[in-house]
């Protein structure tokens, strides 16, 4: 990071972040209008049956595949080096993302993977990130709220404790659904990121030096063959490249809570 932002300036570090944002509505928005004709439900009540997860989650599958060709471009867009980049707008993923659906744009290789040998992956990373992170979300909300519950029970409290005993869980289950989903499905994130990259013609940074860039030679047929590749050629340890990068991520996301939570304790304290 230090030699990132030493070399290209800090931009570089915030690069495709407007893709990103745009990615999310094409997901929230794909969602919301596949819904709106369609039976399937966006929530799921609480008296759920088997048909109504599995309709749900074929909501969720269906919303993957329409923002698949807009990840992807973000995607490329995110770990492009900033030296050999032109400066794009903020929608170039949007018409990336419809040029690779239709076949148009910025000529690829022959190693490019087409977007239907994308689905399968994509959708099984969604899916897989949504359930763990959901299921992760409500047992660890449930343990907090329970802890909550038992200590009003034990001594009063004032309404500003217990606003933040009503927003701080949610925000304490979120972050461990998040961390724990990220990293359980990190290798396979690994090789997703590398399926959707093969072919683009993509040069990105060398993270472990800083100032050098790379080409991509991957020449993976598939997924099964990606990870057997991968598993032979780096070992186990090549799925979890870029792990350190996760690690500084949420323990920067954890400290934020915390401060958040002491500054907002201090509050309570003044008021009291």
């Amino acid at each position: 990071m230090y030699s990132f932002n030493k070399t290209q300036g800090p931009r570089a570090l915030w690069k495709g972040m407007g893709s990103t944002f745009i990615v999310q509505g094409v997901t929230l928005g794909a969602e919301g209008i596949i819904s709106e004709f369609t039976p399937l439900p966006r929530e799921v009540s609480h008296k759920w049956n088997p048909k109504q997860i599995g309709e749900h989650l074929l909501l969720k599958c269906l919303t993957y595949m329409v923002a698949m060709p807009f990840y992807s471009a973000s995607l490329i867009e995110t770990v492009q080096s900033e030296i050999i980049r032109d400066n794009t707008g903020i929608l170039e993923c949007v018409k990336e993302g419809i040029g690779r659906v239709i076949g148009l744009g910025v000529p690829h290789s022959k190693r490019l993977l087409p977007l239907f040998s994308l689905i399968f992956p994509t959708v099984l990373h969604g899916v897989l990130h949504y359930i763990i992170s959901s299921i992760i979300q409500k047992i660890v909300l449930l343990i907090l709220k329970r802890k909550t519950y038992n200590s009003h029970l034990a001594e009063s409290t004032s309404p500003m404790q217990n606003m933040l005993d009503a927003y701080f869980p949610e925000l304490i289950a979120n972050f461990a659904a998040s961390l724990c989903s990220d990293v359980i499905l990190y290798p396979l994130e690994t090789v997703l990121h590398r399926l959707h990259i093969q072919g683009t013609r993509t040069i990105i940074d060398n993270t472990d030096l800083g100032y050098e860039v790379l080409p991509i030679n991957t020449q993976y047929e598939g997924m099964r063959d990606c990870i057997n590749t991968i598993k032979q050629e780096e070992g186990v340890f090549g799925f979890y490249k870029g792990f350190g990068a996760v690690i500084i991520q949420y323990t920067l996301h954890a400290t934020i809570l915390q401060i958040t939570k002491m500054i907002y304790s201090t509050l309570l304290q003044n008021s009291i």
